[in-house]
């Protein structure tokens, strides 16, 4: 079986040119990202109309996680997302966990994993609020130009949010659930490369892990332990760390090993899947960053949800799209983690399970 070798970033820019920076560059980028969604964050919804002003382009492009979704424009970002945020959880906090930087085509980007804690205080996005601590899982990646922010994606584990409070409206999770660990014995936040060629290695061994996930078995296979013998054998084994963790969102959880990825997620994956594409638009970020690296895409993934495999949800052969980030760490030659936000809420309402109307008989 071989790994066939494709451009996987977004169709149509295959002939951008690719700009580079350089290590010190990278690391002032990430510090500036870094010290100004802190900011924001800890001065809160008093200071939230000078920060927006003084970080982000006037019309900046905002993709958000469903329901709050696409729109553009510090006043939209304010009255979509952080006015109602900082209503919600008034004493929030913001710790990161991974942070990675560089460019992608014509692009300067930043990206995180961080953990939002504070007190829910009230109601958000139809979440009812129980007066308790809770940890908001946010994922984010940031295009910075002439030292603002001109487009982020954000994904916020909502569902992970709404079993914090105590409610389970969708199938239970075949993974595990839980708070996602910090990269194995190393910083995954304050750490420079200064070797260029370090970050390529590692995030050209993430792109080749992903092409290989093109070759399809699960179209021949007859049985379950045929599929599953066909994935633990198939040319990704040899990118994975033997002590692997797979980080999955709420609804689909966490995995460690090969086999516990498969078992979890990867096998009943593509069986809902089987007609699938994973870049029918393409990667609108692929970083490599020292031992971590980064891929995108935002409504990069089409596939069919063509069985109750994966979510629990009878098939209805509707076309869905995926909003997916995946931050990777590589150890000892291999990929040893790997933290995957997807926007679970919106894959659901593709195919007729909307998860906040679901909360909502648990209010009644």
């Amino acid at each position: 079986m071989k790994i066939e070798n494709f451009d996987t970033g977004l169709k149509g820019q295959e002939n951008v040119k690719n700009i580079i920076i350089t290590p010190e560059e990278n690391y002032r980028n990430k510090k500036k990202v870094k010290e100004y969604l802190k900011d924001i964050i800890h001065s809160g919804k008093l200071h939230i109309d000078k920060n927006l002003n003084k970080y982000f382009a006037k019309n900046v492009k905002v993709n958000c996680f469903h329901p709050i979704n696409e729109f553009s424009g510090t006043e939209k970002f304010k009255d979509y997302y952080w006015t109602p945020l900082f209503e919600s959880f008034p004493d929030l906090e913001r710790r990161e966990q991974v942070m990675l930087g560089g460019t992608f085509k014509d692009k300067v980007q930043v990206a995180s994993i961080s953990m939002l804690s504070g007190v829910f205080k009230k109601d958000w996005l139809g979440i009812k609020a129980h007066n308790k601590m809770v940890n908001l899982r946010c994922c984010e990646i940031h295009e910075i130009k002439d030292n603002k922010i001109v487009e982020c994606h954000i994904l916020i584990d909502t569902i992970d949010l709404i079993f914090q409070t105590g409610i389970l409206p969708i199938n239970k999770s075949r993974g595990a659930e839980g708070n996602w660990l910090n990269p194995i014995n190393t910083d995954g936040v304050n750490y420079f490369e200064k070797d260029l060629n370090v970050s390529k290695f590692n995030l050209e061994q993430a792109l080749t892990m992903q092409r290989s996930l093109n070759i399809k078995p699960e179209i021949d296979c007859k049985s379950d332990e045929d599929l599953k013998s066909k994935l633990i054998n198939h040319p990704q084994k040899e990118f994975w760390h033997e002590n692997m963790i797979w980080y999955g969102p709420s609804g689909i959880g966490t995995a460690r090993s090969l086999k516990g990825f498969i078992d979890y997620h990867q096998l009943p994956f593509r069986k809902t899947f089987k007609e699938r594409n994973y870049w029918k638009l393409g990667h609108y970020s692929e970083l490599g960053d020292g031992k971590f690296s980064l891929t995108a895409g935002w409504h990069s993934i089409q596939a069919t949800y063509g069985s109750d495999d994966w979510l629990g949800y009878p098939p209805n052969n509707k076309n869905v799209i995926m909003r997916v980030m995946d931050f990777y760490h590589h150890d000892e030659g291999k990929i040893r983690e790997n933290w995957v936000p997807i926007d679970v809420a919106h894959i659901l309402i593709q195919i007729g399970v909307d998860v906040f109307e679901l909360i909502k008989k648990n209010y009644v």
